[in-house]
């Protein structure tokens, strides 16, 4: 077998031992770089590319799943959806890639409508390229947008957040719908699920799959804490608003002062991350957002004693390392779930088989169990059973 090398003149493939010096083979063109650039260079390859690269890799070593977090049953986890989820599943939507992506796109949708001045679109786009705060750059834009009036339909930023996300239910792709349909099985076995994403693809997913799902924002304090409650687990909270209601984003704590001032829901919110494990999908910053950290983190004590979640693709070894170390001051275990973002859906299936299967087993198990208690269901035995009630109730 001849050895494979590129020239370096050329940026061909030359198979050497077979062709001549200069002459290429009829094999595809590659970049012209050292091997330890090529991962960065697989991160970029569209969604196609990518997933032809993994039908070659059928021999590829799959993560296991840790034992901390495969044992945990449907109704212990929170999932914590993060822009990398969007962008898996509606990968030709650049808003949905990045915070810099939304604005740009949100930029763009402004300027396609003529509402803003030559000079306010110069420094925007000038805050954008020198990556200044990013959230703070987002709101400055939606103030602009936005009429100096509480009424939410005379407001340009709503025609622009429908310009930006428009039919995106054809625009969902195949390998991000398994990772959705993961989402909802563990919805359906009893996991909330909230985001920091402005999309409702969750929403849309669960709509095709025969499942209404509701989308929740902070506006609506008394929907928030039956949420917490677990009364409204087939909702989706968005903890910055969704598009579908203008009036409902928020950027900035003073948007949702409502909630931080209302002592009975924030008490559940926090409970949540004391008592369940949340699992960080596609989340790179999550945890550093000013909303999450108001909602969840800034009241909660012993945070090293408490066990979360993040799964993350470990491309870069140093980077991944840094991670790990610092997520574990704030309690959260840092998981590989793969090298390359085409790892993801097939990971949280796995997990969410394992997590939901485990849970029908034990349900069995206790059905079984109460049989054996209390015998066999029959008539008589459900006669029996009013009569000592009746009798307790009656003070025998």
């Amino acid at each position: 077998l001849g050895a494979v090398c590129v020239d370096g003149a050329t940026g061909t493939v030359v198979n050497k031992g077979q062709a001549g010096p200069g002459q290429a083979t009829s094999g595809p063109q590659l970049p012209n770089f050292g091997v330890s650039h090529h991962r960065r260079w697989m991160a970029s390859l569209p969604m196609q590319d990518l997933r032809a690269q993994k039908e070659t890799q059928s021999t590829k070593k799959r993560r296991k799943l840790l034992p901390s977090l495969k044992t945990k049953r449907a109704q212990d986890l929170v999932l914590v959806i993060g822009t990398g989820v969007s962008a898996a599943v509606a990968p030709e939507v650049p808003a949905l890639k990045s915070w810099k992506g939304l604005i740009q796109a949100l930029l763009d949708a402004a300027n396609d409508f003529d509402l803003l001045e030559d000079e306010e679109n110069i420094q925007f786009q000038k805050a954008l390229q020198e990556d200044k705060n990013l959230v703070h750059v987002a709101h400055d834009l939606i103030q602009k947008l936005s009429p100096r009036t509480s009424n939410v339909r005379s407001s340009f930023f709503k025609d622009c957040l429908y310009e930006v996300f428009d039919d995106l239910e054809s625009k969902l792709d195949d390998v991000g719908k398994n990772l959705l349909q993961s989402v909802l099985k563990l919805m359906e076995n009893g996991s909330l699920v909230l985001t920091t994403n402005f999309d409702n693809l969750v929403e849309i997913y669960g709509s095709h799959q025969g499942m209404q799902l509701e989308s929740l924002d902070l506006s609506d304090e008394e929907k928030v804490l039956e949420w917490a409650q677990e009364k409204r687990k087939l909702s989706v909270l968005h903890i910055h608003g969704v598009y579908t209601n203008p009036s409902g984003i928020v950027l900035h704590p003073l948007g949702y002062q409502n909630v931080l001032r209302n002592t009975e829901v924030m008490r559940e919110i926090q409970k949540l991350y004391e008592k369940k494990a949340f699992v960080f999908l596609g989340c790179g910053r999550t945890v550093e957002d000013t909303t999450f950290q108001s909602l969840f983190l800034e009241a909660v004590r012993n945070k090293t004693d408490l066990e979360h979640f993040m799964l993350v693709r470990r491309d870069d070894v140093d980077e991944f390392k840094k991670l790990r170390e610092n997520m574990l001051d704030k309690g959260i275990k840092v998981i590989s779930y793969g090298d390359e973002y085409i790892d993801l859906p097939e990971y949280l299936d796995r997990l969410a088989n394992v997590i939901c299967q485990r849970g029908s087993q034990v349900r069995g198990a206790s059905n079984i169990d109460t049989t054996l208690k209390n015998g066999p269901f029959t008539t008589s035995s459900q006669d029996q059973r009013m009569e000592t009630e009746d009798e307790i109730k009656l003070g025998r």
